[in-house]
């Protein structure tokens, strides 16, 4: 039943967020002497309520953990350090830091959850006498404290001579909701009655979510430029993702959104993840985010005690017209603050039709920025992988070595916009650090409306991989057909130049910049029947080459694979493949290991290569030619 209503509060957006909120039971279990103990099992540190299992739950001696309340004084670590030293599983999460709480109040389930609608009416000017207004003399209003011991504190003391049972619930000032009962569907039913309240009290206030028009031109290379330079300030690549929903645009063109947008976060508990205020942008996007840097030194500068500074980037912008962004490392963070700064927004809006929004002073954020129990959580990501914070995109990405490529670079921390012809690209690809788009590479307008995409999504490019091509009908020269030869330049020539030629200014603002360009062993080491393809490969290689001079100032790096004998790919279909087996009077087995050292070239060989080269291995290299084909004896 505990995990039941708590995923049930889980599921709903407007209740918890990524994490928020706590829930418990109180249960009678015998230890391993057989005696009786009552455990309080509550939520572990990093599980989600809409996910959690059992396991998610860290069970607690509830003797012990009331004790603690009792205490004049209980540092966070210490606080941590006895929480786990009452733990009856030595293996379970880190208990909540509102265990104490849990623990002290006196009823089997208890429900925590950080409701919209309720903080919405705390953050406003008369937001407690509001609350008195909407709840009556039953609901128990709790000023704003620190969360963990201090909360449980200040509770504990206020309830000393307080009938429990004539309570509906708590009410934490610019925090959240407690319910709690004895049955645990009564305790989420509860909380259900006492966010509703609030909800119809902000529709009869008037207070509705904004809108605003639903179509909007973006502008993709002020997009990557103030990617370029919020990755500056956060010290490392860094995504970023512009929502242009009705909401966000309407949101961005309020005449106010500066105003409002910088009075501070929706809950407290957000500020780790969004920061206490978005950048507000305007024309001069350095100028905005040079203020943004000041004002948050400054702020450190005010309220630090001996904390190190965090970096000074922000987690989420405004940009008028365009709607709003959110940035982080990795499409998950990014998704994180979106979610977040959406609900922000939406808040924000209805606080000002209730008569102004008004968070938390930034004495109180302060603190819980820099609290070291929260910064603990942010710590436990672990080492980044190579490329996180890095955006590729990868051509004829639905198959063969343009699939292999992208799944190397999303193994390697990446995100890709994969761009095929083929409509499958769509259903190949469901991580979101994958970007499917369709894409006709020859038609030039498709190609801007993918790259507008691509700078939408993930916020500029770093890495392009021109992999899509055809391998024509094999043909004499005396017979080939225009159509033949066009359609191979077209394709294995012209779109690579004319992608590259796109790609260029956001390449220009790009991190470690660099393009691997898939060539062919016909390039070195053409045969007859294929002189479409051959001509086609060769000009693309003379393409890179030209490329790799004149990108080189602009530290873009340029270079080149030559496969061969790669035959998991769209283009080696069972026609192409025993056509060439039978050409070389060869078997197909000894077709695709016919190498120096007998070894078939996969697509999986090939992307490795690719990530390579687009690290830092090859970081000091452009212009090169690297063959992988186990060692062809004409190329060699």
């Amino acid at each position: 039943m505990r995990v039941y209503t708590s995923r049930l509060l889980g599921a709903e957006e407007d209740l918890v967020l990524h994490g928020g909120g706590n829930t418990s039971v109180k249960i009678k279990e015998k230890n391993i002497f057989g005696e009786s103990e009552e455990i309080l099992y509550v939520k572990g540190s990093g599980w989600d309520l809409a996910t959690i299992e059992e396991p998610g739950f860290a069970p607690l001696k509830l003797d012990e953990l009331s004790k603690l309340a009792e205490l004049d004084h209980l540092s966070d670590l210490d606080m941590v350090k006895y929480q786990r030293m009452a733990l009856t599983n030595p293996a379970a999460p880190n208990p909540s830091v509102e265990a104490i709480l849990h623990g002290i109040i006196p009823y089997t389930f208890v429900d925590h959850t950080h409701a919209d609608a309720v903080v919405v009416v705390t953050n406003t000017a008369k937001g407690a006498a509001r609350i008195k207004e909407i709840y009556g003399e039953n609901m128990l209003v709790v000023p704003y404290v620190m969360p963990g011991f201090i909360l449980a504190k200040t509770i504990y003391q206020m309830t000393r001579d307080v009938d429990w049972d004539k309570l509906d619930g708590m009410i934490l000032l610019n925090h959240g909701v407690f319910t709690f009962d004895n049955d645990g569907k009564t305790s989420y039913q509860k909380m259900i009655k006492i966010v509703s309240k609030a909800e119809k009290y902000l529709k009869q206030a008037g207070a509705k979510e904004l809108k605003g028009p639903k179509v909007t031109k973006s502008d993709p290379l002020l997009l990557a430029n103030i990617r370029k330079e919020v990755s500056d300030l956060w010290g490392q690549p860094v995504l970023g993702r512009l929502d242009k929903s009705p909401a966000s645009i309407g949101f961005s063109n309020l005449p106010n959104v500066k105003s409002i947008s910088n009075r501070g976060p929706l809950t407290p508990d957000h500020i780790i993840r969004t920061k206490r205020t978005p950048v507000n942008f305007n024309q001069d996007y350095k100028k905005n985010l040079q203020d943004y840097r000041k004002a948050y030194e400054k702020y450190f500068a005010q309220y630090n005690s001996g904390e190190q500074q965090l970096d000074p980037a922000p987690r989420w912008g405004v940009v008028p017209v365009m709607g709003t962004l959110s940035f982080g490392p990795t499409p998950k963070h990014v998704q994180i603050i979106e979610d977040i700064t959406r609900h922000t927004k939406k808040a924000i809006v209805q606080a000002e039709i209730l008569g102004g929004w008004k968070a938390l002073g930034q004495k109180d954020l302060f603190e819980m920025e820099y609290w070291s129990l929260e910064q603990a959580k942010l710590k436990k990501a672990g080492k980044p992988k190579p490329m996180q914070g890095k955006i590729a995109i990868v051509t004829g990405a639905a198959s063969g070595i343009g699939k292999a490529c992208v799944e190397a670079l999303v193994g390697a921390g990446a995100v890709v916009a994969a761009l095929d012809i083929s409509k499958g690209v769509l259903d190949e690809f469901s991580q979101p650090e994958v970007l499917p788009l369709t894409c006709d590479v020859t038609n030039e307008s498709q190609l801007e409306k993918c790259l507008e995409q691509v700078i939408a999504q993930f916020g500029g490019i770093d890495m392009l991989v021109t992999n899509a091509g055809i391998f024509p009908k094999s043909a004499r020269i005396e017979d080939m057909s225009d159509d033949i030869w066009k359609k191979s330049m077209d394709i294995n020539v012209t779109s690579h130049q004319r992608l590259i030629q796109l790609c260029v200014p956001y390449l220009e603002l790009g991190f470690d910049p660099a393009i691997v360009i898939m060539g062919s062993k016909n390039v070195p080491a053409p045969g007859p029947g294929a002189s479409a393809y051959s001509v086609a490969k060769a000009a693309l290689t003379q393409l890179a080459r030209v490329a790799a001079l004149e990108l080189g100032e602009k530290g873009i790096r340029v270079n080149v694979l030559h496969p061969n004998a790669v035959y998991d790919t769209a283009i080696w279909t069972d026609e192409v493949l025993n056509a060439r087996a039978k050409h070389y009077g060869l078997t197909v087995q000894q077709y695709k290991t016919n190498n120096v050292l007998q070894v078939e070239v996969t697509s999986n060989d090939v992307a490795e290569l690719v990530v390579a080269m687009l690290g830092p291995t090859f970081s000091k290299v452009t212009g090169a030619q690297v063959p992988i084909d186990g060692g062809n004896e004409r190329v060699i």
